[in-house]
């Protein structure tokens, strides 16, 4: 199971003067399925870091497709696409009602020590999850 899909509902709060989700909070829509998939996977943030290592986002490449609004029901899709020596990255999806596409994203996530901050290599544990 590499890819992996949370639901979630649109609050007010998340709505700008506009009348559709604010940009910033897709950030935080990503983050929470970033979240999900390290779970799914097994990999909670006390077993990535018991094993010496932490993740850190680098790069963030958000594409806005179509707006969301209040109490729409959006999936947040996750895979992690290709593994470098000491990064990887993820790509993401958030769609709406009947997969209409509202967002893409990739994200350059770093594996470092969780002490020293300095990038090591990214641990088997994530490279096998590879799609």
């Amino acid at each position: 199971m590499a890819v992996t899909q949370i639901t979630i509902l649109v609050r007010s709060t998340e709505i700008d003067v506009n009348g559709h989700v604010n940009n910033a909070k897709y950030l935080e829509y990503y983050e929470w399925g970033r979240e999900d998939w390290y779970e799914q996977h097994g990999l909670p943030y006390d077993t990535l870091r018991e094993a010496g290592v932490i993740t850190v986002v680098a790069r963030a490449e958000v594409d806005y497709r179509s707006p969301a609004k209040q109490n729409d029901q959006l999936t947040i899709t996750s895979w992690v696409s290709q593994i470098g020596r000491k990064s990887f990255r993820m790509k993401q999806r958030i769609t709406g009602t009947n997969g209409h596409l509202i967002s893409e994203a990739v994200f350059v996530i770093v594996t470092v020590h969780p002490e020293t901050g300095i990038p090591v290599p990214v641990p088997d544990v994530i490279a096998q999850h590879t799609n």
